[in-house]
């Protein structure tokens, strides 16, 4: 993990690397005011507040102090139609119960820790298992399932808000008390930027994500006909649980090559024991982000909308998971279900596991040190 110590949270956003990507400086005035309703009501009678953030040029995401979830995010096609291209839900209940991690913030731990155990300093922490005898995405009440406290920003580029939750120590099995800030902006380059901060009072391992599911066509059944390019040049091999073996394998001459721009589907249901084990793609790719710089990690286009997603981020790795799991038992947002592979992921972090893989980048938070990490999602047309 790459800390940076004794900076404020300002003198990062103003050293980002690229400036039309910054994050915003709170002493300027605000050009697009940010909405907000009651979105529902969890089962021991908290509101669930949806926040709308808007920019100059026309588009929109719809974030809840619930999971941090990004439940909308309007966007416009070729011909200046805009759509919602995430997966979710119209309601608040299945987000309690059913979502496959649908739009959430994750942590303190995104993707999976071997058997829920880890060594630290000699001392061995058991977590919460719920994923074939793994830990996933911080157990079973992870940040995805806890309410945020929300305060709108102030800027000039955009709108943002700043999410803060605090996790004792001791939850989901994790040592150390976590303080946690994530803030969302919306810019206007229709680039939405999300910068991750987090402080501990004990050593511990931290891996935030974004776990948005993405369908850049939402006309579309799938996301086959999408067409991805990663920049990573290695991806990470997993077990029968998606556990990875540990050295990270080239991807060339596999069904993992996408260094260069491809559809989806064209190599997915191909004869690979690895997308066997995945039932498709849901393996860590190894960026070539060496020195933790905001750097492109993948470009995704849809050919019908003219839809192009390029993911930028300060990340050594990137989650591709095809949506292989979903099943058409979840209502969608159009009144109908959520089919196999109605939607895509691109989680940026560090690699599943690293708390047991000592060669991988570490993951550890020690008390006085900043976590800090920043990902951008920024959307444009190609004609």
């Amino acid at each position: 993990m790459r800390i940076f110590c004794c900076c404020l949270l300002v003198t990062f956003w103003s050293c980002r690397p690229h400036e039309k990507n910054q994050s915003p400086n709170e002493s300027t005035p605000s050009m697009n005011p940010i909405t907000q309703r009651v979105f529902g009501q969890t089962p021991v009678g908290d509101n669930v507040t949806l926040f709308t953030l808007k920019n100059d040029q026309g588009m929109s995401v719809g974030i809840l102090d619930f999971g941090g979830t990004i439940v909308s995010l309007n966007v416009p096609n070729r011909a200046g139609r805009f759509e919602d291209v995430v997966l979710g839900f119209n309601t608040l209940e299945p987000y309690l119960n059913d979502s496959p991690y649908f739009g959430a913030l994750i942590g303190r731990y995104g993707n999976r820790i071997a058997k829920g155990s880890f060594e630290l300093d000699g001392s061995q922490f058991k977590l919460v298992t719920n994923n074939i005898g793994n830990h996933l995405h911080g157990g079973t009440v992870g940040f995805d399932k806890v309410i945020w406290k929300v305060e709108p920003l102030t800027v000039v580029n955009g709108s943002a808000i700043k999410l803060t939750y605090t996790s004792k120590d001791g939850e989901e099995g994790y040592p150390g008390e976590l303080t946690t800030t994530v803030i969302y902006t919306l810019n206007n380059d229709n680039a939405l930027i999300i910068d991750y901060l987090a402080i501990t009072t004990k050593p511990t391992v931290v891996n935030l994500t974004q776990h948005s599911y993405f369908n850049l066509n939402p006309e579309a059944s799938t996301i086959l006909d999408h067409q991805l390019k990663l920049y990573a040049d290695e991806y990470l091999p997993v077990d029968e649980t998606l556990i990875p073996l540990g050295p990270s394998e080239s991807v060339n001459n596999t069904p993992f090559d996408f260094t260069s721009e491809k559809v989806i589907g064209s190599e997915i249901e191909d004869d690979h024991l690895q997308l066997s084990r995945g039932a498709g793609y849901d393996h860590c790719w190894v960026l070539r982000n060496e020195n933790g710089d905001l750097s492109l990690a993948a470009e995704l286009f849809e050919p019908v909308s003219g839809r192009m997603l390029k993911v930028s981020t300060t990340e050594p790795g990137i989650q591709f998971y095809s949506g292989n799991f979903l099943d058409g038992t979840l209502p969608s947002k159009s009144g109908g279900l959520y089919e196999k592979r109605s939607g895509l992921c691109l989680e940026t972090q560090h690699f599943p596991d690293s708390p047991n893989q000592p060669d991988y980048p570490s993951v550890r938070l020690n008390p006085g040190q900043e976590y800090r990490s920043t990902t951008v999602f920024e959307f444009d047309i190609r004609k």
